[in-house]
């Protein structure tokens, strides 16, 4: 495990129970003592941990990983569900994606889909996303013509909300919204960590032709603070193959598509 899955291990314990305790940690993730003490050293320093005498505390900017943290965590599955996902967009769509490691990966295949590609340079797909890091990345490609929102940034998973965004966004229609949750089960739908967050993908989801969910299966059948959209309102639902069975019939069940890759 080299030193940035340890870290963001760690954090998936803090995040998990609130505390951890060094020797229990290294218990856990077959380290030593000694290097579970400089990490967790270094995400104090970081504001994202306090440390205590044997182990440290979450803080309050912990409830969820920093994207930073997340990007390493279920890299093929992620790849292929942004595959699927940009199989789905045609050329002259307007495209919307939220913030998170999933839609990050969709972008970057909806940037590099031969499909979209022209020859002569032109821009053939608009993305319009609220995340920095996605509207950064894809201004560099000269066949997305990019439209970023305005708003109040998050640190943790660089998106902008508020009311810069809300009304940005509102003024717009898409073909396709593809969102990123950290949570989606049937009885409650989409869900995030962030009720700001969560309020700037339901207006993208309601104004959206088709609204598809990108997660993988780590994130089915779990519920996170805010709601982003009911079930019903989510057309299809790309995640990996290892979806439970039950999960992807209970979601079917309710009238959703869903593509396991």
């Amino acid at each position: 495990m080299n030193r940035h899955e340890r870290l963001s291990a760690l954090l998936d314990i803090l995040a998990t129970q609130g505390q951890v305790e060094i020797e229990e940690a290294a218990e856990r993730l077959g380290m030593s003592a000694a290097t579970v003490r400089r990490d967790l050293d270094q995400l104090a320093a970081q504001q994202l941990v306090t440390r205590t005498r044997g182990g440290a505390v979450a803080n309050q900017v912990s409830y969820d990983l920093p994207m930073r943290y997340k990007s390493a965590r279920h890299v093929p599955e992620k790849e292929r569900i942004a595959a699927a996902a940009a199989a789905l967009v045609k050329r002259d769509m307007v495209v919307a994606l939220n913030g998170g490691t999933t839609t990050t990966a969709v972008a970057r295949a909806i940037a590099t889909s031969p499909a979209l590609a022209d020859p002569g340079g032109g821009q053939v797909v608009t993305v319009v996303s609220n995340a920095l890091n996605i509207a950064a990345e894809l201004i560099m490609r000269p066949n997305v013509r990019v439209v970023a929102t305005g708003g109040v940034a998050l640190p943790q998973s660089y998106e902008l909300i508020g009311p810069l965004a809300t009304k940005i966004i509102s003024e717009l229609t898409f073909d396709i919204a593809f969102l990123g949750v950290d949570g989606i089960e049937p009885a409650f739908g989409a869900s995030a960590h962030h009720d700001g967050e969560a309020s700037i993908n339901h207006l993208m989801a309601e104004l959206a032709r088709q609204v598809v969910v990108v997660t993988d299966s780590s994130k089915l059948m779990r519920r996170s603070f805010a709601r982003i959209c009911h079930t019903r309102e989510v057309n299809l639902l790309i995640t990996d193959r290892d979806a439970p069975v039950d999960a992807v019939r209970a979601f079917e069940d309710l009238g959703v598509t869903v593509i396991t890759v």
